[in-house]
């Protein structure tokens, strides 16, 4: 198996059996659980089906830089594992907890830009989860400093030629599209906002082809 890669189980009949066993002392049957949970069998044909696991490209949208005295307005997560897709934003009182790691669910690699010093941090955080201890995570900045690309990351997308619709909207501006939707209703705010969230994690995978293109060169 190469770096990367992993499978996952979501089968419901597993996760009781997971229960069940756990709870017993017999290492007969734990054993027997641990060994069939690698696997899920497919329906009527008992054939096992290995699923791929996701990486997730993950920004959030913030009210400051702070968890301790701001909040996370949106969090964007683009699932990817080279044969399904995915793309899921949790925002205002579903920024929790449970949804969150519902939604991780299957991942193993998590990349970000700036995250090892602001997402994930503020996550933990905000959300008591640290996704580090439980996902491998890989910061593309440090990877863009690699290759000379410094600055924000609407900046080296500019310097890799990497396009956005929502050209020249900033983190600041998303403070104030948060505030005209939350204190005055303001949809289009909220759907501009979600866009341009959505835009940071798809380029963020973008970034990563792009940083692949440039390491081969090399």
């Amino acid at each position: 198996m190469t770096e990367g890669a992993g499978y996952y189980s979501r089968s419901p009949f597993l996760s009781a059996l997971i229960i069940i066993f756990i709870a017993s002392d017999n290492l007969a049957a734990q054993f027997i659980c641990y060994t069939i949970c690698a696997i899920r069998l497919s329906p009527g044909k008992g054939k096992p089906v290995m699923q791929k696991l996701f990486d997730a490209y993950l920004d959030i949208e913030t009210t400051g830089l702070s968890f301790a005295c701001n909040d996370i307005t949106v969090i964007g997560i683009y699932l990817h594992n080279g044969e399904e897709e995915r793309f899921i934003q949790l925002y205002g009182e579903h920024v929790n907890t449970a949804n969150l790691m519902n939604v991780m669910d299957g991942v193993h690699t998590i990349y970000t830009y700036n995250g090892s010093r602001f997402d994930i941090p503020f996550i933990h955080g905000f959300l008591g989860v640290n996704l580090e201890a439980s996902f491998r995570h890989i910061d593309l900045m440090y990877d863009c400093w690699k290759h000379n690309l410094r600055g924000g990351f609407k900046a080296v997308e500019k310097m890799l030629g990497i396009n956005r619709e929502t050209e020249g909207i900033r983190g600041y501006d998303a403070i104030i599209l948060w505030d005209k939707y939350e204190n005055h209703d303001d949809m289009d705010a909220l759907s501009l906002l979600l866009k341009y969230n959505k835009e940071d994690v798809v380029n963020l995978k973008i970034l990563r082809e792009k940083l692949a293109e440039l390491q081969q060169s090399c």
